[in-house]
């Protein structure tokens, strides 16, 4: 898609957040693989739900309640069609994607995996889809291998398949990278896999905003994402999981709304989802959801998707064209994110000069610690863009980087 067939100056007028001033400089928003700004759409969504329709949901035979029980359960239906799945009942909300991969963890994994099964992640992975697994291991015996990456950023898929063995019994990763933009041959992998009879988990907290997502062709287990990332609000986040899957997992939180007969002597729990959304929900978060999930859409994942490419080959070329600008991360196949390092400047006094300037990047290691080992950087600078970015604020960070260095020299 061309530049100018893609409707920016519209789309930014959205966000409300971008009319602001940051240090006497017009905002420039280059975070969103941290978290999206939100559309005037998903405000006034979550503004209405709470000045004009506010109830708790399930149960409640008063109107308000009725309502707030449509809104939340509509939003379990945008989200099946949004990824694609085959049935509501396998839409979890929870509150974001680490929890999603902590409740398999604690459910599925627990009832399913002994000592001495082993769990395969790729070396892109955030701290999130790491850190639930040590723990596993660390209560059940389980085993951690890791698929190595080449020096693009590049899962190797020769060596990934020879690492899967008779007691692999989960894949778990990324569908792209948060810290360097990989995405990764998912569809190649999870089919390597479930010809093998391997159980797949998807984390697609950097996907959803970027390209479509279809579960079922995909063919994975459990797919999960934040809502905060999609254009929605903080608090909220969904776990697809197969519905047999579900169904057979125990529940994670115990609590309201998740049973189905209690007494002193026993409890019976509700089928998915229910068994897995324990107590009042956050149900504003859904309702944002909903609307951001209805505002992407009428964009057009596919349109999204071909400005952010636009915006990564120009940044690409601008940023890659600068002295002493190494970009970390050169994958054949990214989302909209340059990750880099400026020689002799760390990356934190990179970060606080561009802020200077109105400029928002994220510094550090973007929860990916063994990642920014593996290209031997203790962090990088962070610009992800978004539908609501533009070739000129490119040029400004371009502009304002320049400055840095002049100033550091």
């Amino acid at each position: 898609m061309a530049m100018e067939t893609f409707d920016v100056a519209a789309i930014r007028k959205d966000f409300p957040i971008l009319e602001r001033e940051v240090r006497g400089n017009p905002l420039v928003y280059l975070d969103t693989a941290a978290s999206a700004q939100k559309p005037r759409a998903v405000l006034e969504a979550i503004q209405n739900f709470y000045q004009n329709g506010y109830a708790n949901i399930h149960r409640g035979v008063y109107q308000l309640s009725a309502e707030a029980t449509a809104l939340y359960e509509g939003g379990r239906d945008d989200v099946q069609r949004f990824i694609g799945a085959n049935d509501r009942r396998e839409i979890v909300f929870v509150r974001n994607a680490t929890e999603a991969i902590n409740l398999v963890a604690h459910t599925w994994a627990e009832q399913n995996l002994e000592a001495g099964d082993e769990i395969v992640i790729t070396a892109l992975e955030h701290h999130a889809n790491i850190v639930p697994w040590q723990m596993l291991g660390e209560r059940r015996g389980t085993k951690l291998r890791v698929a190595p990456i080449d020096e693009n950023g590049d899962v190797v898929v020769e060596s990934f398949e020879a690492l899967l063995g008779e007691r692999t019994r989960l894949l778990a990763l990324t569908h792209v990278s948060n810290a360097i933009g990989t995405l990764t041959p998912l569809k190649k992998l999870i089919d390597i896999a479930k010809a093998r009879g391997i159980t797949v988990l998807v984390d697609g907290a950097q996907a959803v905003p970027h390209t479509p997502v279809d579960v079922v062709a995909l063919g994975c287990d459990f797919y999960v994402f934040s809502g905060h990332k999609l254009f929605g609000p903080t608090g909220i986040g969904v776990l697809y999981g197969r519905l047999p899957l579900l169904n057979a997992m125990p529940p994670f939180m115990g609590g309201g709304d998740m049973i189905e007969t209690v007494s002193f002597e026993r409890t019976t729990y509700a089928e998915a989802p229910q068994r897995f959304e324990a107590g009042t929900p956050d149900i504003a978060g859904v309702v944002g959801l909903s609307a951001a999930i209805r505002y992407v859409e009428g964009i057009g994942l596919k349109a999204i998707e071909a400005w952010e490419q636009t915006l990564l080959t120009y940044a690409t070329r601008v940023l890659g064209g600068m002295d002493g600008l190494r970009i970390i991360g050169n994958a054949r196949r990214k989302v909209g994110v340059v990750s880099f390092v400026l020689e002799g400047i760390h990356a934190h006094d990179v970060g606080t000069a561009l802020d200077q300037t109105g400029i928002a990047v994220r510094v550090g290691h973007h929860c990916a610690q063994p990642l920014m080992e593996f290209f031997g950087v203790p962090a990088t600078v962070r610009a992800s863009f978004s539908l609501y970015n533009t070739p000129a604020e490119i040029d400004a960070l371009a502009a304002a980087l320049g400055e840095t260095q002049e100033l550091f020299s």
